[in-house]
C-alpha cells in the first residue's frame, strides 16, 4: 500500500477559490472506492502505486476539463516496501510520539 499526496492548482480562472475542484476530485476518488483524507492544502489517497498514478492522472485531466486552460498538479508519493503503510497508522504514530 502506498500514499499519494495531490494538490491541483487551476491557473487563470479568475477566482482564488478552487474548493469545487477539490470536491470533484473527491468524487472521483470515492467512485473508485479508495481511502482518502482531505487536508487544508492537499488530498492524501491510499492505494497501490498503479491505482494512485491512474487517479492522479484522472484528477489532473478532470481539472483541465473544467474549462481551465492551465493546471499545475503537485504529487508526492510515499511508497514503503518493508512494511504495510496506511494513513491512519502514519497519523497515529505521530500522535503517540507527541503525547
Amino acid at each position: 500500500m502506498s500514499l499519494l499526496e495531490i494538490s491541483v492548482v487551476p491557473v487563470g480562472t479568475g477566482s482564488a477559490s478552487f474548493s469545487s475542484q477539490v470536491a470533484e476530485a473527491v468524487q472521483l476518488i470515492e467512485q473508485k472506492g479508495m481511502k482518502y483524507q482531505v487536508t487544508p492544502t492537499a488530498t492524501i489517497i491510499e492505494g497501490s502505486l498503479d491505482e494512485l498514478m491512474d487517479m492522479a492522472k484522472e484528477i489532473h485531466k478532470k481539472a483541465l476539463g473544467n474549462g481551465t486552460n492551465r493546471v499545475i498538479t503537485n504529487i508526492s508519493i510515499d511508497d514503503r516496501t518493508d512494511k504495510t503503510l496506511d494513513m491512519k497508522q502514519q497519523v497515529d504514530i505521530v500522535h503517540q510520539s507527541v503525547h
